[in-house]
């Protein structure tokens, strides 16, 4: 028998127990949903990151606020989080200061309770999936783990009805359960540095967002005096 081809990683997984193979199936399709929702959120927040860069170049352009909120709607389908902060806020402050007897810090106020409903919604949507990720990251190696216990233990098992026990009878049974830790750290790891690396992005996109709030908001409170 060919100990090569016995020890090969497709024939460990065919021939592992069922508990194990279950577990490896779990962890591989765990596997590939998070490298799905790794790639579709390293391209939202790239994307959000080039249309916050776009916007703060058109904002501080010295351009027509009342032009570039038109912009916005517009162009809604295709604006970025700031752009929709923007556009609620400016949206709520002419609407507020079109009414009489309203005080300026009312004004101000209502204008900066819209951007923050709309920075919440936004902020929503860009983080969402990351608490999978997390949950993968710090699951799957437990899961793999799981499966490889199990497996020594079904492989020790049977050797109850071997007379003697040699390395060449337990190896494939040992080898075939370390194959599920294996896989849960092959789902675990990628999902643990994207966890972070995203985390971290999103979180100087929200300082940028909370940011621009505090200086649209001033710029609004001069155009009520």
């Amino acid at each position: 028998m060919n100990v090569t081809q016995d020890l090969s990683i497709l024939h460990l997984i065919l021939h592992a127990s069922a508990v194990v193979q279950v577990v490896m199936a779990l962890l591989a399709g765990v596997s590939f949903m998070s490298w799905y929702y790794i790639f579709m959120k390293w391209y939202t927040v790239k994307q959000a990151r080039s249309k916050t860069e776009t916007f703060e170049r058109d904002f501080w352009s010295g351009g027509d606020l009342t032009a570039l909120y038109h912009s916005a709607v517009n162009d809604r389908h295709h604006a970025g989080s700031m752009e929709r902060i923007f556009e609620a806020g400016f949206r709520e402050f002419a609407k507020l200061k079109g009414q009489k007897n309203l005080d300026p810090k009312d004004i101000i106020d209502g204008a900066r309770r819209a951007m923050r409903a709309t920075y919440q919604r936004e902020m929503d949507a860009l983080e969402s999936h990351l608490a999978f990720l997390a949950s993968v990251g710090s699951v799957s190696p437990y899961v793999g783990l799981f499966g490889t216990v199990w497996g020594i233990m079904h492989a020790f098992r049977g050797l109850a009805n071997v007379g003697q026990a040699t390395l060449a009878s337990v190896a494939p049974g040992i080898a075939e359960a370390l194959v599920a830790t294996a896989i849960g750290l092959f789902a675990a790891i990628p999902a643990v540095l994207a966890y972070n690396r995203f985390s971290h992005d999103i979180d100087r996109l929200a300082t940028r967002y909370e940011s621009f709030m505090e200086e649209f908001s001033n710029i609004l409170q001069r155009q009520v005096r």
